[in-house]
């Protein structure tokens, strides 16, 4: 898609994003004075117990910046195509918008459509790829920068950027570090657009794996896994869904575990222990030690602070449901 004889020092950019890891991007376009001549983003949707409608992110950050923000529902029909045709875009920058683009949408701005996106492509193409290398145990993950097409994160690489997962990330701490990696990067590619596209990279598809979109139901624990995937999904769902487990129909949700070396030959989500350092499980293989957590209608809670006033719930002996 490049074309050598236009210009990219002041390229006219249409935006498309939704949640904070798109805002991180915006915010890092308008400090470089690349403001978008528009911004599209998600209709606002009900939040909070009141179900009152709620701007997203992008568009709060686009209407303080005073950039014009469009929210339409689907851009298949006619109208909404000739409406984003009719502001000229150079190119469109696309991060987490959650919206489909149609090839005719795509075949609009002069250097075409590019997309952040939270891995290294071809792993963990789709909706939830942080979470995904998380549960996973991926040690590595990344940005990439791809050239859009028509397939599912399936575009040309035009750059990628490479970031370690620690042993203790929680889904939201890597979130965050990706969304400044990835702010970073977009304006590195922007800086010199047609050399990155002219170097751009197939992906591999026989390496590609995929990140679909999350169920809450996937935070529910089964006591029955081993104490390190367990560990896993506590981490990757923090600080959403929130993995959850229930015992006599109440539900706990877990924001802080660690598995254990120690075994036991309990049944899986029996309680094996209980302290001020935690409480400790068994788990399918190894124990696993909940060090933080939230009962319901109450705070998160480090486990020390709960069991001055809910030490009975957690004696052990006791036994959590496997869901």
């Amino acid at each position: 898609m490049s074309n050598g004889e236009a210009s990219t020092d002041a390229l006219r950019i249409v935006f498309a994003g939704t949640p904070d890891f798109a805002a991180t991007s915006l915010q890092a376009l308008l400090e470089a004075r690349k403001n978008p001549v528009a911004v599209y983003t998600q209709p606002d949707r009900p939040a909070g117990r009141g179900r009152k409608l709620q701007a997203s992110p992008v568009k709060k950050l686009a209407e303080h910046a005073a950039i014009p923000v469009y929210q339409p529902t689907s851009l298949s029909n006619e109208t909404e195509h000739k409406k984003l045709a009719a502001l000229e875009p150079d190119i469109i920058v696309v991060v987490a918008y959650g919206l489909l683009l149609p090839p005719r949408v795509l075949a609009i701005p002069k250097f075409g459509c590019i997309n952040v996106h939270a891995s290294l492509l071809p792993r963990w193409r789709g909706a939830a790829p942080i979470q995904a290398a998380i549960l996973a145990g991926d040690k590595e993950t990344g940005i990439t920068i791809m050239q859009m097409d028509t397939g599912l994160d399936t575009g040309d690489i035009l750059l990628k950027q490479a970031c370690k997962i620690n042993a203790d990330d929680t889904g939201s701490m890597l979130h965050d570090r990706l969304a400044r990696i990835g702010a970073k990067s977009l304006l590195k590619v922007l800086s010199d657009l047609t050399s990155y596209q002219d170097a751009a990279e197939k992906q591999d598809n026989d390496r590609a794996t995929y990140a679909g979109k999350i169920d809450k139901q996937q935070a529910a624990i089964d006591w029955h896994n081993s104490a390190d995937t367990i560990a896993r999904q506590v981490l990757a769902f923090n600080a959403w869904p929130v993995a959850f487990t229930e015992m006599d129909k109440l539900r706990v949700r877990i924001w802080q575990a660690q598995p254990s070396e120690k075994f036991s030959d309990a049944q899986p989500g029996t309680i094996v222990g209980c302290s001020s350092e935690g409480i400790d499980i068994a788990c399918g293989k190894s124990i696993l030690r909940v060090t933080s957590l939230q009962l319901p209608g109450a705070k998160v809670l480090p486990v020390s602070a709960v069991l001055n006033s809910r030490r009975d719930l957690f004696r052990p002996g006791r036994v959590f449901n496997s869901l």
